[in-house]
């Protein structure tokens, strides 16, 4: 008897210590995200995002995404930037592009709270397809690859989901490989 209390006492004390750690957010870019922070608060701390960060504020988008929301969004990395052709950052982020940038930047944004299982459900109760209305007003194609989220533009681009599920206190972060167009 005292055996089997001994055990399920050391076993309750195991699932205590690691249940908070299975849903901790990941890292992104060297830094923690915390989900009581901002899409903004937590995107500004990630080293894999200071291109994005920029164009957020170019456009300016910052209070727009530090607001309530919520929103889903599609955060491309400082690597997805630098596979645009040369010179397109350093223009998109002029003054006098800030409509180009902002429509770009709104392609990446989803009204609402989807996590990569509520997107999951959508394709397959899509039958291997769901469309997602961004806020910027066109849509992305959601499908898998395996066990990998893509998202199709409206050019016809893939952009895999690197690190799903970031969740801010305003909505959610999918870290994505290449920057989408609408």
């Amino acid at each position: 008897m005292i055996k089997t209390m001994f055990r399920s006492a050391l076993a309750a004390t195991a699932l205590s210590l690691v249940a908070p750690a299975a849903f901790a957010n990941p890292m992104v870019g060297g830094a923690a995200m915390y989900p009581t922070k901002t899409i903004v608060d937590n995107a500004v701390n990630s080293k894999d995002h200071t291109t994005l960060v920029a164009a957020v504020r170019a456009a300016d988008l910052v209070g727009t995404l530090s607001s309530p929301g919520p929103f889903t969004v599609f955060a491309p990395t400082n690597a997805a930037f630098a596979k645009l052709p040369a010179g397109t950052v350093e223009t998109l982020v002029k003054p006098e592009n800030r409509g180009t940038l902002t429509t770009i930047l709104t392609y990446h944004v989803v009204a609402g709270t989807m996590t990569s299982q509520s997107i999951a459900a959508a394709i397959k109760a899509g039958g291997g397809k769901a469309e997602l209305t961004t806020v910027q007003g066109e849509k992305l194609t959601a499908w898998m690859k395996g066990d990998k989220l893509v998202l199709t533009d409206a050019k016809g681009g893939n952009s895999m989901v690197t690190i799903a599920d970031v969740m801010q206190s305003n909505g959610v972060i999918h870290v994505v490989d290449t920057v989408l167009m609408p």
